[in-house]
């Protein structure tokens, strides 16, 4: 995914604000950096690993390692007693698993490591031109993206009108 990461995740993150009837502006800051966040990796894929390792492969590609992470964070809550904060593991371990769903359409994840070794990738994305970047822009599945530009846009428009 290449330019809906952002936009899911305000969808995603307006969805929680609208349910639990909050207008928390720290609550959508932390939905919008967890839906990027996970390719904070492509600042080690360009410049220290030398693009040797894919960069889905990284452990901030790791479903199974947010999950613990989240675990631990909602115990530590629950433990000092301040569940009222729950809710920001909650929208941003959603905003996480949305950006490797997202992922997930048109390149891997490996939605079981470490218990399973499978990656899971719906749809081949072929390599059809010299510059990758235009095998992704170029495919279909790039329409999809462009829906929830135009979807997040929308509310966006509307929630500020």
């Amino acid at each position: 995914m290449f330019i809906a990461h952002l936009p899911a995740g305000y969808l995603l993150t307006k969805f929680f604000l609208y349910k639990t009837e909050s207008r928390s502006l720290y609550l959508m800051f932390a939905g919008l950096i967890a839906s990027v966040f996970p390719d904070i990796d492509l600042l080690y894929f360009y410049l220290i690993d030398n693009r040797q390792t894919p960069h889905h492969h990284y452990v901030t590609h790791l479903p199974l390692a947010w999950a613990a992470l989240a675990l631990v964070a909602s115990s530590v809550l629950w433990v000092v007693k301040k569940t009222q904060y729950l809710i920001f593991v909650g929208v941003i371990f959603a905003n996480l698993m949305l950006h490797m769903a997202a992922d997930s359409i048109a390149a891997g994840i490996y939605w079981l490591y470490p218990f399973a070794n499978m990656e899971v990738n719906l749809i081949e994305v072929p390599a059809r031109h010299d510059f990758w970047v235009w095998n992704f822009i170029l495919h279909p599945t790039f329409l999809f993206e462009i829906l929830i530009v135009m979807i997040a846009s929308a509310v966006r428009v509307r929630s500020v009108s």
